[in-house]
This record gives structure tokens, sequence and C-alpha cells, in this order.
């Protein structure tokens, strides 16, 4: 997890998961191993097969980012420009068969920021490395944190209902995804 610089306008200080927007090279970055064909399925609930896999992308690159760490298979090091630049030119391909899709998130119409948000979990084990890459960590501090402990942080409400997701997720890893949206202004729960 990482927590946000005190300075931030939007949920300073708070401490998040490494998340961001899709770029447009998301669509057309290159991959060592494809989303699992159960993961794909949920995700693809929520958005047509390509965006389903540019969120994906999307997920690795914002995490390699924000804490220097990548998701990814060791491949010959491949020119590139964007953000890709620098995940393709340590030789490394993003690793999606490694994600699993286990909640969406929406904010409330009233919220300062919106935003549309999928969650990924992966394996610590399919880092490249557990050592953060140099120069990479738009989060003000970083750290592994034991998931008991997490509860104890100053998180965001959708960081706590991701937490107890992945409790649920952890003791029945077939579930379904929530989908925590607002309709009519009211808090709504639905499983995909």
């Amino acid at each position: 997890m990482g927590r946000r610089h005190g300075g931030h306008d939007f949920m300073p200080g708070k401490w998040v998961f490494p998340g961001g927007r899709i770029d447009p090279s998301d669509f057309r970055a290159p991959f060592a191993s494809d989303l699992l064909p159960e993961v794909a399925a949920r995700l693809q609930k929520t958005a047509p097969p390509l965006r389903a896999r540019a969120l994906a992308l999307a997920a690795i690159r914002e995490t390699f980012e924000e804490t220097g760490l990548l998701l990814a298979k060791r491949a010959p090091a491949r020119p590139a420009v964007g953000p890709w630049r620098q995940f393709l030119g340590l030789g490394a391909l993003p690793d999606l068969a490694a994600l699993d899709f286990i909640a969406r998130a929406v904010t409330p119409p009233m919220a300062p920021k919106r935003f549309d948000a999928r969650f990924f979990l992966a394996r610590a084990d399919r880092l490249i490395s557990l050592e953060r890459e140099a120069d990479c960590g738009e989060l003000d501090e970083i750290a592994w944190v034991d998931l008991s402990a997490a509860r104890d942080l100053d998180l965001p409400s959708v960081t706590r209902f991701v937490l107890a997701e992945l409790d649920l997720r952890l003791a029945n890893p077939g579930r379904a995804a929530p989908y925590l949206r607002f309709v009519r202004g009211r808090q709504r729960l639905l499983h995909l």
C-alpha cells in the first residue's frame, strides 16, 4: 500500500492501493500472458474485451509507476514510448495471468472527485522482485502491510470495502466480484 502526499487535494495522507486511469497506450501494450479465462469473463461483465484487458494492463503499469514493483515476466528489453517506456526498457512484459479481478466501485455522484475503479489481486511471488525499481514511486510512503494491520491505517472507505472483500476472497477464491455503486443517491451492492 502507499500513503498519498499530505498536500494532495484528494484523500491527502490516506493509505491506498496503487492505481490510476487507463492511458491510450494500455490498449496496445504487449504482455507476456493474458488474463485467465475466468478472470476475463468476470471483468468483461464491466467492460468490453479490449477495455477489460486495458484495465488490467493499466493496473500493472500504475502499480509500477506508483510503487516501482514489476508484476511481469522477464523478456528482452524493447524500445517503447509513453508510459510503458521504463517498464519495457527494464526487460519485462506484464503478467496478466497473475491478476484476479476482485471488486469494482464507483464513487457517488456528489463526490468532489469521481472514479470508476476495478480492483485486482496478485500474489507477491508473481512480482519480478519484492524490491522496488529505482526512480519509481508517486506515493509518499510505500509499505508491505499485513492484512490485519492495514485496517489500523488511515484508509478511505472504498479501501476498507476492498480489504473486507479480500478477506472473503481468500476464504472463497471463486467468489463473485462485488460492484459497489450509487443509484438515485443510495448505495447498491451487486455481484459480477
